[in-house]
């Protein structure tokens, strides 16, 4: 069983950064991918970025390539979504998950956090 809770959210102007946070409890946490998704309304759940158990290996969005950066710090059961150059469209909320399997696929994620509101204002 892993419990995420997100943190991070808030409003900034476009251009600007943010950093999310999502901290796992559970001693497997290292065990598990981890994802970012995000959704706004009316849409379907995005996935946003992936990172693998060991920290190794990660995957982008295409819209999100080069401007998001997911880590992990498995000795503090986090994981990261820094995010630069924010543009409106980023505008969401988003959902950390820890996955196992087929992870560019949203079933494959069995834990979810409660997700926190990303606002980019133009």
């Amino acid at each position: 069983q892993v419990q995420l809770v997100e943190s991070g959210g808030g409003l900034v102007q476009a251009g600007g950064s943010l950093r999310l946070s999502c901290a796992a409890s559970g001693r497997t946490f290292s065990s598990y991918v981890m994802g970012w998704f995000r959704q706004t309304p009316g849409k379907e759940r995005e996935l946003v970025a992936v990172i693998s158990w060991s920290g190794d290996s990660t995957w982008y969005a295409e819209s999100v390539k080069g401007r998001f950066t997911i880590s992990r710090d498995n000795a503090k059961n986090t994981v990261y979504l820094q995010m630069n150059s924010l543009k409106a469209e980023d505008t969401a909320v988003y959902y950390c998950a820890a996955g196992r399997g087929m992870v560019l696929v949203q079933s494959s994620y069995d834990y979810w956090g409660q997700g926190t509101q990303v606002t980019v204002s133009s």
